[in-house]
């Protein structure tokens, strides 16, 4: 029985390009089937892959080879938790080198325009928090593209 909820992924094309990598890259991750077009539609051709249903870190997600008409944002992301520096250095990397780009405050974005959120539990958890734990964790965040988690847990420390 289909999922109840699956998240859909307008892609310009290379759904299952993208899908493959976050396969490779995520744990519990799986490109589960790709659907071909069963006429034309306006960006594509009858035959054409249409459809991926994927997972990323078990959440189940639909990419749809959709065209140029609505390019990515930053109002959707996929954040990932990491536990420590080197899983956030490896999701970075991964994402940034395989011609992705940098953002600020630990978010980054894929070759497919796809945003990411690479959060190491301890900056949530400074944040929820609150008080002068969260304002000193936020404060040294708005400072960075890739997430420190030292300079992180040194602030909630108040070092």
């Amino acid at each position: 029985m289909p999922n109840k909820n699956t998240i859909c992924v307008w892609y310009d094309k290379g759904a299952r390009e993208a899908a493959e990598f976050y396969a490779s890259v995520f744990p519990d991750s799986q490109v589960t089937a790709v659907h071909r077009a069963p006429g034309d539609y306006p960006d594509g051709h009858e035959g054409d892959e249409l459809t991926v249903e994927f997972t990323v870190c078990g959440v189940p997600c639909l990419g749809l080879n959709g065209g140029p008409q609505f390019p990515q944002t930053e109002a959707f992301s996929f954040q990932i938790m990491t536990e420590d520096q080197e899983e956030t250095d490896r999701y970075w990397n991964a994402i940034v080198g395989n011609g992705g780009a940098e953002s600020a405050c630990g978010w980054c974005k894929d070759k497919w325009g796809v945003n990411w959120q690479i959060t190491p539990r301890t900056l949530t958890e400074a944040l929820a928090a609150g008080g002068d734990e969260a304002k000193r964790a936020f404060a040294v965040m708005m400072d960075m593209q890739k997430i420190d988690v030292a300079a992180i847990d040194a602030a909630r420390r108040g070092d």
